[in-house]
C-alpha cells in the first residue's frame, strides 16, 4: 500500500492512496485551531470530494473536514461489484489510518450512511460521533423496483431516459410538499446525469449491482456515541419513517426532519443543514431550530 501527497494548497490537502490494490484519493482541509474532532464527510454516489465545497464555509472554522472518493466512486478506481460494503468502510479506516486521523465526527448522507455505518461498526474506536441524512436500514422499495431499468437505460447509452429515471427517484414529487429550490435542484441534477462520463456510468452500473446483491445493512453493534438521525419531511427515496427505523438500531439517537427538503436535504438547505451538523459535533442544542421539526429521542 502507497501514499502520495499529490496537492497542498494553504490549508487544503489532496492524498493519492492505494488499498488491496485499488487508487483512491481523499482530500483534506485543515483547521489549525478546531474546536472538535475532525468531520468525515462521507456523500451519495452521485456525490465525490468536491460535492461539500459548499459546506465549507460553514464547517472549515470548527474543524478539519475530509471527504474522499472510495474506490469504485469519484476519480478513484473501477471496483468490481463483488466488492462490498465491509471493503468499503476498510478503505476508510485505511485512510484515517494513512492520515493519522485517529477519531472523527462521522457524517453519512445516502449510500455515504451505509458505507458509515458498517465503518462505524467495523472500527468503532474512530468514531466520536454520528450524523446520517437521508438514510435506511433496506433497501427502498422505488430503488429495487428502478435498478433494472436504470441498468438497462445506462448499458444502452440512453442516458436521457436513465437521468430522467434517477431525477425522479431522488426528487419528491410536487404535490408532496413545498421543497425549497426544487425546480433549481432538479435541474441541478438533471444536468449532473446527462453529463457522465463513459467511467461514471461504468462506476453507476456497478455501484447499482453492488448495492443489490450486498444489501444495505448488517445487524451488528453499534458504538454508544452521541447519534443524530436528519432526513427531509418530504423525502420519498429514504422516507422519514425509513429514518425512525435506522434510529432505532442506534444506541441513543436522536431523529429529525428539516423542513421544506426532501432527499436532497443538504443539498436544497445547505446552510440549515451544515449549521445542524456542526451544532451536534460540537455539543450544541439541535432542539427548537427554526428549519427542523420536533426532535425525536427513539
Amino acid at each position: 500500500m502507497r501514499t502520495a501527497v499529490t496537492a497542498v494548497q494553504d490549508s487544503v490537502e489532496e492524498r493519492d492512496l492505494t488499498f488491496e490494490g485499488f487508487a483512491y484519493t481523499c482530500r483534506i482541509v485543515h483547521q489549525g485551531a478546531p474546536r472538535t474532532a475532525p468531520l468525515l464527510l462521507l456523500g451519495g454516489s452521485s456525490q465525490n470530494r468536491y460535492s461539500w465545497q459548499g459546506h465549507e464555509r460553514w464547517l472549515a472554522p470548527l474543524c478539519t473536514m475530509i471527504t474522499v472518493d472510495l474506490p469504485g466512486y469519484g476519480s478513484s478506481d473501477f471496483l468490481p461489484a463483488h466488492y462490498g460494503i465491509d471493503f468499503l468502510a476498510d478503505a476508510v479506516q485505511h485512510m484515517l489510518t494513512e492520515a493519522g486521523v485517529p477519531e472523527v465526527n462521522l457524517f453519512g448522507g445516502c449510500f455515504g450512511e451505509v458505507v458509515g455505518l458498517r465503518f462505524a461498526q467495523r472500527h468503532p474506536e474512530s468514531v466520536r460521533r454520528i450524523v446520517f441524512a437521508g438514510a435506511a436500514i433496506r433497501l427502498p422499495d422505488i430503488y429495487t423496483d428502478a435498478v433494472p431499468r436504470l441498468s438497462d437505460s445506462l448499458g444502452r447509452g440512453d442516458i436521457e431516459r436513465a437521468a430522467d429515471g434517477l431525477v425522479r427517484l431522488f426528487m419528491s414529487n410536487p404535490e408532496a410538499g413545498r421543497v425549497r429550490r426544487h425546480a433549481a435542484v432538479t435541474r441541478l441534477l438533471q444536468q449532473q446525469f446527462m453529463t457522465q462520463t463513459p467511467d461514471e456510468i461504468r462506476k453507476a452500473v456497478e455501484h447499482n449491482t453492488r448495492l443489490v446483491t450486498h444489501g444495505c445493512y448488517e445487524p451488528l453493534p453499534v458504538p454508544h456515541v452521541p447519534t443524530l438521525v436528519f432526513t427531509g419531511e418530504y423525502d420519498t427515496l429514504c422516507t422519514p419513517q425509513m429514518g425512525r427505523e435506522l434510529a432505532v438500531t442506534m444506541p441513543g439517537a436522536l431523529f429529525t426532519t428539516v423542513r421544506e427538503t426532501d432527499h436532497l436535504v443538504t443539498v436544497e438547505r445547505r446552510e440549515e443543514s451544515a449549521d445542524l451538523i456542526a451544532r451536534f459535533c460540537t455539543d450544541r442544542p439541535v432542539d427548537g431550530l427554526p428549519y427542523c421539526n420536533v426532535v425525536e429521542s427513539l
